[in-house]
């Protein structure tokens, strides 16, 4: 009978844990290392997952189309010679090998793809969801890096974490488990979005464990802090939180701290398919890139050439980890980001960025003035009457115009025509760019953004091809 290693027993934790070190021994390390010497140790990395690449059929029929032959990519001075690669060529690989197309390498007869899977998908909002794929090895890391950024975040043994990541087949809320339980001594509560687990029922929840730390969206996160005070909770008192680590976009950070009594905050970045990629550290001043596991490139939406640093740009991703299953090499996240030029004040000698800026894919171009959906909530909060929700949807006339409504909850009456004009008036002076607005009732735009169903809430409703 043939054996095949089991998931613990195909990697090694302590040399997993020496190549990528946590608390003290992380910060000492890049505090010391030089850009050079940094450097050396990515190429190395990269040059394995290239070798890896080619192995794979995805990428073989990918850089072959580019004229590219193995030989070409001698190493990461080389990197820009490869096409960047998103979610669509993806799925087109899914629909040509069905289910889980040829982009991956598992079982493929090589020793690196002989592994035991982890397989889990996206949230498939816009189509068929996407697989993603991780050897033991590579999800180990991915964990081991977020739990890395929640301890230097203040995380700590004796915690009690609260988290809102939805579960079911989408990766996100498995993997910030795996990293909690694996690589903190916190107390995980997987309590997850508002459908699998009542707001009112995740209050008590964090009222009678004593929850000290939230984990997930910034927006879901601040709705349970007004449900709290709706059940006479009071969120910093009855819940002792004094740390949220998430996903905080655009939003006033002072308001969602102020909602849980003071908390610190503290902003992280990854997508589905490469695991965490930047957090903020205890400065709370940009997001450190995790450059010994990822490599970064900021490449202009437009012409998809790299722009300098200061300006913004898609970010793409090459995982330096990842050599065995599902190589990631060059994946356009299609998140905008900028890389910041101001030194670090702690010293670490690794590159930040300001954080999740918009989304590409998903910015609106209305009368030459680029949007992003997602830009809309800090000029919203500047306007006391903003109940904390909207959504905006295009519409594109029979002459070809775009036009951009903003829908928008609000405190007051929502046929007050003075609270409309001074919306409309607010988002032009901040935009640049007349957009129409439409007030709504606290909660209505619920069923559209899917507040209490979704990890991350839709902001965009694009109504212009249908």
């Amino acid at each position: 009978m043939t054996t095949h290693a089991t998931y613990f027993e195909s990697f090694d934790v302590n040399k997993l844990l020496a190549e990528y070190p946590l608390d003290q021994a992380f910060t000492d390390r890049f505090s010391r290392i030089s850009r050079d010497e940094l450097f050396a140790e990515q190429d190395a990395r990269f040059r394995r997952c290239v070798a890896r690449a080619w192995q794979i059929p995805f990428y073989r029929r990918l850089w072959g189309d580019a004229g590219l032959e193995p030989g070409d990519i001698t190493g990461l001075v080389d990197i820009t010679k490869l096409p960047v690669y998103g979610k669509h060529e993806i799925m087109a690989s899914v629909e040509a090998k069905p289910p889980l197309g040829d982009f991956h390498g598992w079982r493929d007869g090589t020793a690196a793809g002989d592994t035991p899977l982890v397989f889990h998908t996206t949230s498939g909002t816009t189509g068929r969801p996407q697989p993603l794929l991780f050897s033991p090895h590579s999800r180990e890391v991915q964990n081991l890096l977020l739990a890395r950024l929640y301890r230097w975040q203040g995380m700590q043994a004796g915690d009690v974490v609260h988290s809102v990541y939805g579960h079911g087949m989408i990766n996100g809320g498995h993997y910030i488990r795996e990293a909690v339980n694996h690589f903190t001594q916190a107390l995980f509560c997987s309590a997850g979005t508002g459908i699998e687990m009542r707001s009112v029922q995740q209050v008590n929840l964090m009222r009678d464990m004593g929850a000290t730390v939230i984990v997930g969206f910034a927006d879901y996160i601040k709705k349970l802090a007004d449900v709290a005070r709706e059940q006479g909770v009071e969120p910093g008192r009855d819940i002792p939180i004094r740390m949220i680590s998430g996903h905080l976009g655009r939003e006033s950070r002072e308001s969602l701290s102020k909602a849980w009594g003071g908390a610190q905050l503290y902003d992280w970045y990854g997508v589905g398919d490469t695991g965490a990629i930047a957090g903020q550290g205890p400065d709370q001043d940009g997001l450190y890139l995790m450059e010994d596991a990822q490599y970064v490139e900021v490449l202009g939406v437009d012409d998809g050439k790299p722009v300098a640093d200061g300006e913004t740009g898609d970010m793409v991703v090459t995982c330096l980890y990842k050599d065995d299953i599902y190589p990631i090499i060059r994946f356009n996240t299609h998140d905008v980001t900028r890389v910041l030029t101001t030194p670090s004040s702690l010293g670490i000698n690794l590159r930040r960025i300001e954080g999740f800026l918009g989304r590409s894919d998903n910015m609106v171009k209305v009368r030459g003035i680029n949007v992003f959906p997602q830009a809309m909530a800090p000029i919203l909060e500047e306007h006391a009457g903003f109940a904390g929700e909207f959504i905006c949807v295009t519409t594109r006339d029979a002459a070809g115009r775009d036009d951009l409504a903003v829908h928008i909850e609000v405190k007051g009456e929502t046929t007050d025509a003075q609270l409309a004009a001074a919306f409309a008036a607010l988002l032009r002076m901040r935009l640049g760019v007349d957009v129409s607005v439409v007030l709504a009732e606290p909660g209505a735009l619920a069923p559209l953004t899917g507040m209490e169903t979704r990890q991350k809430p839709i902001r965009l409703i694009d109504k212009r091809f249908e």
